[in-house]
């Protein structure tokens, strides 16, 4: 049946002649076109020889190369379009492979998922040719093609040239480091024009340029860029407590199953836009190390209390698109941060920005603002922005549980950026210690009022505590020290922000997840004075708050409506809870911002909350958590 977007299944005619080269172009022939991409033979240990294929290349490298080309030997090259691609790959087949249902084994060339690069030769023409005598059509490296990628019509086609515009340009024939599934002959996949890694190189294709008869395409638009309000929100503050929730806002039909999925759905980011509605992303896929892993979005519009049915925010095809952070800069402009694998998993990820001027209702085309895949670029929830107008985006510096987490910074409105952290010793994570790096992965920081930054971070936990991370220098160097609150665990994430009336807010778990499911164990809460001054234990999603910038956080409240207990779904990792006076969600991924009328909006992987200041301070006295 093929993926999604290899649907429907039509006729496609190619009737132009052309001539394809039997191989793909190797270092040896681009660098008679660029000399200095000698500099990057052998990077992360991939082709290093003249006859291997070339890599580290763009679409507008190869095109470029074509166009040289062109004019050395007077005759007509260009890169091939898809339908000819695919046409040459299969060389008469209708086979999942030109070699049939399988492909043989002198054809692979580490064909599994993999976390980080692991070089294999690059030679082309190293195994069988197809039927047509075409090598490498299947594996080696993936090909850039000169079409924009989008949905196949319901009709057939003779010799399609794909959309007219798009973000993306198709890549075909798989390539080694991945599984067989994206080696077929009708797997589509896609990349940034500009990107540059390992996996993608390219052939050429001798013909005339073909006649420009685009494909019309049918694109619908996604919820979230529907009837979208122009008009900048009139903001009247909620003096009084405010609560409302939990509602559900990711709503992805059941047995979807892409472009968005309904079985897993996690890893979320929120903001408010100018015009008063809050949009909210998260990733969507079958498994998060997957490559069909993409970002989904839907928009809650000021003044209904029902979340827009979700649809597809960002899909770079065939590339998992690990991590997300939706920010406004609270004038115009809204923010976009994603991760960007060459592949599969998070750990080889690029990052990229996008920004919006219509209250997310359209995007800019994306920049890589760091192009090169890698660890440091998984992005968290948590742009913030400092008194001296510096932008800092935090991102895992580690793929695993702990082990710290980076970040990036802007000084010129997010035109450029720098990790202070890149290349420095991965620190020790003890108390007294120091570092380049935030303890714990995940983290979350606030500017304090002296101008110190403070974090917080799961994992890497000091004296049994969630670590704490202060950096005196703008973030170049961390001390790090236990911090008041207990440590969370897989499929918990935190939230740290300054709150408009000027206290931190911090957002988290009363157990790890390691004590939830621990029979014998099992959670012990945290004390908290009812309405009446009686110490009762609670458990799970807590709120504190602190008036003076970290010491101490006086204020706790467990973040449920209360009244009789109740079942609800929290989706990814967290399942069915119990919801009550004295239960709250026991674990999820956390997001939140703050509106300018006070109200926070707090989403976990499934759930949104909304309450403000007044309401947690309201009945919620406890002893005092000091910092030690």
């Amino acid at each position: 049946a093929g993926e999604f977007d290899e649907r429907p299944v039509r006729q496609v005619e190619v009737g132009r002649y052309f001539s394809i080269s039997a191989t793909e172009v190797t270092n040896s022939q681009f660098e008679q076109f660029d000399p200095s991409h000698k500099s990057l033979r052998g990077k992360h240990g991939f082709s290093k020889e003249d006859n291997q294929a070339v890599i580290f290349v763009s679409w507008q490298d190869a095109v470029r190369f074509c166009q040289w080309l062109s004019q050395k030997e007077g005759k007509a090259y260009r890169l091939p379009t898809e339908a000819e691609w695919e046409y040459a790959c299969r060389a008469g087949t209708t086979t999942a492979y030109s070699t049939g249902d399988s492909l043989p084994k002198e054809l692979h060339k580490n064909q599994k998922e993999t976390w980080e690069p692991r070089p294999v030769s690059l030679r082309v023409a190293q195994g069988p040719s197809n039927p047509w005598g075409l090598y490498d059509m299947h594996g080696n490296v993936e090909e850039w093609c000169a079409d924009w990628y989008g949905s196949y019509p319901d009709r057939a086609e003779t010799d399609p040239l794909g959309p007219e515009t798009g973000s993306f340009k198709i890549t075909r024939g798989g390539s080694h480091g991945t599984e067989l599934i994206y080696l077929r002959s009708a797997n589509r996949s896609a990349a940034l024009p500009d990107d540059r890694h390992e996996m993608i190189g390219f052939r050429v294709v001798q013909s005339d340029p073909p006649k420009v008869m685009i494909s019309p395409q049918s694109v619908s638009t996604p919820l979230w860029a529907q009837n979208v309000s122009q008009q900048n929100a009139e903001w009247i503050p909620v003096a009084e407590p405010n609560f409302f929730g939990p509602i559900e806002y990711v709503r992805i039909p059941a047995d979807s199953n892409g472009p968005l999925f309904s079985k897993h759905n996690h890893c979320p980011a929120i903001t408010a836009c100018p015009n008063g509605d809050l949009l909210a992303v998260w990733y969507t896929c079958n498994t998060e190390p997957g490559r069909e892993l993409a970002i989904a979005a839907s928009r809650l519009r000021k003044g209904k209390t029902e979340w827009d049915p979700a649809s597809l925010f960002w899909d770079v095809p065939d590339r998992n698109d690990h991590g997300s952070e939706v920010a406004w800069d609270g004038d115009k402009t809204l923010y976009h941060f994603n991760g960007l694998s060459t592949d599969a998993t998070w750990g080889k990820l690029a990052l990229v920005l996008r920004t919006s001027q219509d209250n997310g209702a359209s995007w800019s085309p994306a920049a890589l603002i760091d192009p090169e895949h890698g660890l440091r670029n998984q992005v968290i929830s948590g742009l913030i922005r400092t008194r001296d107008g510096r932008m800092i985006l935090p991102c895992d510096a580690v793929t695993e549980g702990s082990g710290g987490t980076a970040i990036h910074i802007s000084r010129d409105n997010g035109k450029t950026w720098t990790d202070p952290g890149k290349g420095k010793p991965t620190p020790k994570f003890a108390e007294g210690k120091s570092g380049a790096w935030i303890a714990g992965i995940h983290a979350r920081l606030v500017e304090l009022a002296d101008g110190r930054l403070l974090a917080f971070g799961r994992g890497d936990t000091i004296k049994g505590q969630m670590p704490q991370s202060v950096s005196f220098d703008g973030g170049v160097t961390w001390s790090y020290s236990p911090s008041p609150f207990n440590p969370i665990g897989s499929g918990q994430r935190l939230v740290l922000m300054r709150l408009r009336e000027g206290p931190l807010l911090f957002v988290s778990f009363t157990d790890p997840t390691s004590r939830l499911t621990n029979p014998l164990a099992g959670p012990v809460g945290i004390s908290i004075r009812d309405a009446q001054g009686n110490l009762r234990k609670y458990f799970g999603l807590f709120a504190a708050v602190s008036t003076d910038d970290g010491k101490t956080w006086p204020v706790q409240k467990l973040i449920t409506p209360g009244g009789p207990a109740k079942t609800l779904q929290g989706g990814a990792w967290t399942g069915s809870f119990t919801l009550d006076e004295t239960h709250a969600e026991p674990k999820g991924y956390l997001a939140a911002t703050q509106t300018p009328d006070g109200l926070i909006h707090l989403i976990s992987s499934r759930l949104y909350y909304r309450f403000n200041l007044p309401w947690l301070i309201t009945s919620s006295s406890s002893d005092s958590l000091s910092d030690p």
